[in-house]
């Protein structure tokens, strides 16, 4: 396993994280325990979670699994997003954050957090309130890093101004929807990135699936598939994203790597990523992402992934999670 600093930090975090999302929804507990130990012993440390997948469940049975193996991982989770539908239910404030905060640590069974991420901007809620209650957290040893999730590139430096100004810890990360499929992160997130020192942790690295290459049609969904499961992921595809897939099929198959490794390997390129998270429903699916790691990207290989996701750099992002 190759590791990489979180930003400017002295976090170190595998290049391949694991995401959670489909633990307790599309995996079973058992399949996902047997993901998560199989992840630790091929060396991936980082764990993504928050408090809001597959209804809390998510972050049960990580709690169950890392009994007795929790000093291997960098566990991560989030909060931010509703979790009902009552007045302190949603956002950034002091009350909503220790709430969940409490919560999220019974459920995974640990007395920290190595990092602690804000799910999305709060409009309604003081920067300063989030930013002070996130520092006090760090101080109390309940949390070690901060990071935040879907933040525009101006919020995200708002928040860095002022952390700077009163003496706050700062953002270490900024976790958003990156891909081939969407490289608008490239328009002003990522040079406030790379200016900062803030560490990039992509999300949807594979578009959903659609990197993978399995999409043929947006009428067609794979047996299994997200578009099957999740009927609402459908309005991601398109005749534009499945000829992508296609596209990068192709350059992998000419190559001998798979799609769904090429396509990550192209992010793991990039400087800016420190860990691209990667979900899994079952053991092979995990270890067929592995494979992204013995990837040889040459300079020629990845001018052309640039050159055919390059209409994907503008427009609007692949999925963007935010408060209304």
């Amino acid at each position: 396993m190759k590791y990489r600093r979180l930003g400017k930090s002295g976090l170190e975090v595998s290049l391949l994280g694991l995401g959670t999302n489909a633990f307790g929804k599309r995996a079973d507990e058992d399949t996902s325990i047997r993901i998560i130990h199989h992840a630790i012993d091929r060396g991936i440390n980082f764990i993504d979670t928050a408090n809001i997948y597959a209804g809390t469940e998510s972050e049960r049975i990580i709690g169950e699994a890392l009994v007795g193996k929790r000093q291997h991982v960098v566990l991560a989770t989030k909060a931010g997003l509703p979790t009902g539908t009552g007045p302190h239910s949603r956002g950034s404030s002091r009350y909503h954050l220790h709430q969940e905060l409490e919560q999220s640590l019974r459920r995974l069974k640990t007395d920290y957090i190595d990092l602690y991420q804000i799910h999305t901007f709060d409009p309604n809620t003081p920067i300063e309130e989030t930013l002070r209650t996130l520092d006090d957290m760090v101080r109390s040893g309940k949390v070690r890093y901060i990071g935040a999730s879907n933040y525009a590139a101006w919020e995200f430096m708002k928040a860095l101004g002022i952390s700077n100004n009163k003496g706050f810890v700062r953002y270490m990360s900024s976790q958003t929807s990156y891909s081939l499929a969407d490289r608008t992160p490239e328009q002003e997130l990522i040079p406030m990135c790379l200016d900062q020192g803030v560490g990039l942790i992509p999300y949807f690295p594979l578009a959903g699936g659609i990197l993978s290459g399995k999409y043929l049609a947006a009428e067609q969904a794979p047996q299994g598939s997200r578009a099957e499961t999740d009927p609402s992921f459908n309005r991601f595809l398109n005749d534009q994203t499945i000829a992508l897939g296609q596209q990068v099929s192709k350059l992998a198959a000419d190559r001998g790597y798979t799609p769904s490794a090429l396509s990550l390997a192209w992010l793991m390129d990039q400087p800016v990523v420190s860990t691209v998270i990667v979900g899994a429903t079952k053991v092979q699916q995990l270890e067929d992402n592995l494979q992204s790691l013995e990837v040889q990207l040459t300079p020629e290989l990845a001018q052309s992934l640039q050159e055919i996701s390059e209409p994907f750099r503008d427009g609007k992002p692949f999925a963007l999670y935010r408060l209304t």
